[in-house]
């Protein structure tokens, strides 16, 4: 299997890009607009990590620039109904973090803004993968003195417990991330995000 291809970017289309590596290898790959619009102009070096999907009728490689973004494309791909097509157009359509978000909080107004994506699809969706992409629904900010992921969902979780929404404690998490006055850890997390509201 591929996982990360590293290159110089070849050509850019309206949903895929084609990067030569230093072998000479030219790959296709198709990427989300959310990923697109973040990829460097024709001739820059780009690096993507890569899932390879495989169908009775094609082979083909998606790109991504983040671990987390092509995390939730494998988990779109486990619903039932959504293959790599309609998972591309989610991706699309929210960046990562947000489609998590929508997800978990299975806003379903959200995901019919998809092309494909009806009433009963959208809540068939929600349903199934809401327990699975929480973990990807809080990307912590980079840099030093981030957080570690999992400290920031820990303390979206206590927040959730205290009667807080899902929305609400991770904004709340997120504010105190973003203002930088911390230790990074989940306790500390929940007490500023409490002394903030």
């Amino acid at each position: 299997m591929i996982s990360r291809l590293r290159g110089t970017l070849v050509t850019r289309g309206a949903d895929r890009v084609e990067i030569e590596t230093s072998g000479g290898v030219v790959y296709e790959v198709e990427v989300p607009l959310t990923v697109l619009q973040r990829i460097p102009s024709t001739g820059s070096p780009v690096e993507l990590r890569t899932l390879q999907v495989v169908t009775d009728s094609s082979v083909a490689l998606y790109g991504f620039i983040e671990a987390h973004e092509r995390a939730l494309f494998q988990r779109l791909l486990t619903a039932s109904g959504v293959g790599a097509k309609l998972a591309l157009a989610m991706m699309s359509a929210y960046d990562a973090e947000r489609l998590a978000r929508a997800l978990v909080e299975k806003d379903t107004a959200a995901l019919r803004q998809v092309s494909g994506v009806g009433k009963k699809k959208a809540e068939k969706i929600a349903l199934e993968l809401a327990d699975r992409v929480g973990d990807l629904a809080i990307v912590t900010p980079r840099g030093d003195g981030g957080a570690r992921p999992s400290a920031a969902q820990e303390a979206v979780q206590a927040l959730i417990a205290l009667g807080f929404t899902f929305t609400e404690a991770d904004e709340a998490v997120r504010g105190v991330l973003e203002g930088g006055d911390h230790s990074g850890a989940a306790d500390e997390l929940i007490r500023k995000a409490l002394a903030n509201r």
